[in-house]
């Protein structure tokens, strides 16, 4: 950000009504200034006719609209994208958008790496460096949503957001919630809170604080039915463990009609798939309205861990399916520019170590 300019993209509704009344405007002028942004995707104060030309010279010179720069752009032969986002200090982070009959997935990151270290994904042995600001999150939609155009294939381009990229989102609180806000505003993107999807390897007490917020649907990243197997898959279950984190997921969800809880699980070979786990998933959630995903793992450099044998993954399902639990098997899409889920590793200038960090955001 330029020192002595404020960056629109870091404000919301409420935060642009407040920044105007600050420059003696009315609070229609943050209306205006939305749909110029989000609508218009215009970044030149300029431009904005319907600003009187007094106006629109304070704001060139106390604010500006910057969103992150994107550097690299690579298509995917499924038809997918991968976008490399160049942010400060040598870092940058990867968006990803995912193409499909009936809809536009956009997965957007929330960190620069993450803190977490989940030993199965490329983004946690990436390392953590910091949160990022409202402008780099919604600044990746904006991105996007220029580079894709308002329409693809005769439909809405981006019709889903999933806060699934880097980072815990959780871990960032006070920032996603003010981009989710932005995603779906009808002055910003217009996106149902049904489609703006948060996933989170289980913060408890931010769960909470996020249902007296938001309403976006919630997706769990689990990756295993016990403790002990899931305090080595993901070690944040050491700080909440399952049962705590079930409750809060049971609280988010509660008195919300219709609203389910999606679940994460990356199966492993000899790991975490065998019927046995499967059984025991089905036995942990029975009670809570959900959906399950079923995600085959993604190799990286350096992993240890093996994708499950396709057998075993059908078998899994079937399981979980015969328990009546709704079970998709999630399609691997952008792997030839492992942009796949698991996949993103972005470029970290890492800081301290991670689980340290992890510890003070989680408390803090």
């Amino acid at each position: 950000m330029t020192a002595d300019k404020t960056n629109l993209l870091n404000l919301d509704r409420r935060d642009l009504e407040v920044f105007f009344a600050q420059l003696g405007e009315k609070p229609f002028r943050a209306i205006q200034m939305m749909k110029w942004i989000y609508h218009e995707r215009v970044t030149d104060f300029a431009s904005m006719t319907n600003l009187s030309k007094t106006l629109r010279e304070r704001l060139a010179e106390c604010a500006e609209i910057r969103p992150p720069q994107v550097v690299l752009d690579q298509p995917s032969r499924d038809g997918s994208h991968k976008w490399l986002i160049r942010l400060d200090n040598g870092n940058s982070i990867e968006t990803v958008f995912i193409p499909e009959p009936d809809r536009g997935t956009l997965c957007v990151s929330s960190q620069i790496g993450c803190p977490l270290d989940c030993s199965f994904c490329a983004t946690a042995q990436q390392g953590f460096n910091r949160n990022l600001t409202v402008a780099e999150i919604i600044g990746q939609v904006w991105q996007a949503s220029r580079l894709l155009g308002d329409q693809r294939n005769g439909h809405r381009a981006i019709t889903n957001i999933v806060l699934m990229g880097m980072g815990e989102p959780l871990l960032n609180f006070a920032n996603v919630v003010k981009a989710t806000d932005l995603m779906q505003d009808d002055l910003g993107f217009g996106i149902s809170k049904r489609r703006v999807t948060l996933s989170t390897a289980g913060v408890v007490p931010a769960l909470y604080r996020l249902r007296e917020v938001s309403e976006v649907s919630l997706a769990v990243s689990l990756h295993a039915p016990t403790d002990e197997l899931r305090n080595e898959l993901v070690p944040l279950n050491r700080k909440y463990p399952i049962a705590e984190l079930l409750a809060a997921c049971k609280n988010y969800i509660m008195d919300k009609p219709h609203r389910r809880i999606t679940w994460e699980y990356v199966l492993l070979d000899k790991v975490n798939d065998s019927e046995q786990h499967a059984r025991a998933l089905a036995a942990l959630i029975r009670d809570i309205p959900s959906k399950v995903n079923l995600i085959p793992f993604n190799p990286f450099p350096g992993t240890h861990y093996q994708r499950s044998r396709p057998v075993a993954i059908t078998r899994f399902q079937a399981v979980l399916m015969a328990h009546g639990l709704t079970t998709v098997i999630r399609k691997t899409r952008g792997g030839d520019i492992a942009a796949a889920c698991g996949q993103l590793a972005g470029q970290v200038q890492a800081r301290g170590h991670r689980l340290n960090r992890m510890a003070q955001l989680a408390t803090g």
